[in-house]
């Protein structure tokens, strides 16, 4: 699926961009909250005055990209609403997935659901309309800073529970005798309570930064959501913004992931040689299957997010706004970028369909979950490669009592 969106995204994006006179009409007219490739407004040696530095060509986007990247949006949209709902519905009604992994995954799904509920919308709503939604009233200026608030708040709970899944891997690992019993630990309670609040904290800046800023156009007086430095602190924040993001939103993660599996690894080794390998054969078996997913979110993770990154990367140490010859390279940036932001804006709904074909019990959850949601009388299902048995109690309750077989293969 992700490459299939990834080859419609470059085609969208090739057939879709066609040049013209400016190439800041295109930032006015679809500022990107995510990363802003172009900057329009620069100062001239000698001169302390902001004048407009114009490409020869303007960018435009043409009607053929904005109707598909509309379906592709909408489809992320529908696909995450359903996917991370289904997913915390399940999480939520079944008590034998209650656990500190669960409620890990659950806490990523809920983040996940809140920057495709808020954020999408106002995405598809810029590309087609051509400008900031409400900008001339003091909705649009709430919008303003909230659209960049919630997608750093999102990508930064989806980062620190990634950390937390690996961290919480190792430990389930290296405590072998640790039961992972049904209830959600309290120190998995204070881990996600913390992540939250450290992931608002950290978002407090974009909130500030954007602002509404008025601009004329061919005589026309129009108002957008731009990231404007008022104070040393945002004019620090803004030249560190890139390498700040690149390293903490994307680099923490995989190096965190990388040094846990590490220790996890060579723990699985040395129990192995150990007197206790055929007892724990089992155990590890089931723990080495959670485990596998929590490293299959990571690397999904990655993928979805490192195009953006580069992008910045790129844009930060290559692109210069007072060359004469950047607008080839400002071309390329702005086709990496629409690929990257579709692809990023896919992370946020790929995590369930993830869970469904790596983990056997996340399958028979969201297949007897979706089962219910278009059947109301008693279902039993059972799966000849596990024996396993899901029954619907009754018309009112939605949860489902699984047999010790679903148990198996559950997230300890």
């Amino acid at each position: 699926m992700g490459s299939i969106i990834l080859r419609l995204s470059v085609l969208l994006v090739l057939s879709g961009l066609t040049f013209s006179r400016e190439a800041g009409d295109y930032l006015q007219n679809h500022t990107d909250i995510t990363t802003n490739i172009t900057k329009i407004w620069s100062k001239p040696p000698g001169n302390g005055n902001n004048v407009t530095v114009w490409c020869p060509e303007r960018t435009k986007i043409n009607n053929v990209f904005k109707y598909i990247n509309t379906a592709l949006s909408c489809a992320i949209f529908i696909i995450g609403m359903v996917g991370n709902a289904t997913l915390l519905r399940i999480i939520y009604r079944n008590k034998c997935m209650r656990n500190g992994p669960n409620a890990l995954i659950a806490s990523l799904a809920l983040g996940d659901l809140i920057y495709i509920a808020i954020d999408i919308p106002i995405i598809v709503f810029k590309l087609l309309a051509q400008r900031w939604p409400f900008d001339q009233s003091t909705v649009g200026a709430v919008f303003c800073k909230l659209f960049p608030f919630i997608q750093k708040a999102s990508v930064g709970i989806t980062v620190l529970n990634l950390c937390a899944l690996s961290v919480d891997r190792y430990r389930a690992v290296a405590s072998w005798s640790r039961v992972q019993g049904n209830g959600i630990p309290l120190i998995t309670a204070i881990e996600i309570i913390s992540i939250w609040v450290l992931s608002f904290v950290l978002a407090i800046p974009e909130a500030i930064g954007f602002v509404m800023v008025p601009f004329e156009y061919r005589g026309e007086k129009l108002r957008t959501c731009m990231f404007n430095a008022t104070t040393p602190f945002m004019e620090f924040y803004k030249d560190a913004k890139d390498w700040w993001l690149f390293g903490f939103y994307f680099c923490v993660p995989l190096a965190c992931t990388g040094i846990f599996y590490t220790l996890m690894t060579c723990e699985m080794l040395h129990q192995r040689k150990g007197s206790l390998r055929i007892a724990l054969s089992e155990h590890l078996k089931q723990r080495r299957e959670v485990a596998k997913t929590v490293f299959c979110l990571v690397v999904i993770f990655a993928l979805c997010w490192f195009p953006l990154h580069l992008s910045r990367i790129i844009k930060k140490t290559v692109y210069n706004e007072k060359d004469s010859a950047r607008c080839e390279l400002l071309s390329f940036l702005l086709v990496m970028d629409f690929i990257s932001i579709n692809l990023a804006a896919l992370n946020s709904c790929i995590n369930p369909i993830a869970l469904y074909f790596v983990s056997k019990k996340f399958k028979n959850c969201f297949q007897s979950c979706l089962c219910c949601c278009c059947q109301t009388k008693t279902i039993t299902s059972t799966s000849p490669m596990n024996v396993t048995s899901i029954q619907w109690k009754n018309h009112d309750q939605n949860y489902f009592i699984a047999d010790r077989s679903i148990h198996k293969d559950s997230l300890n």
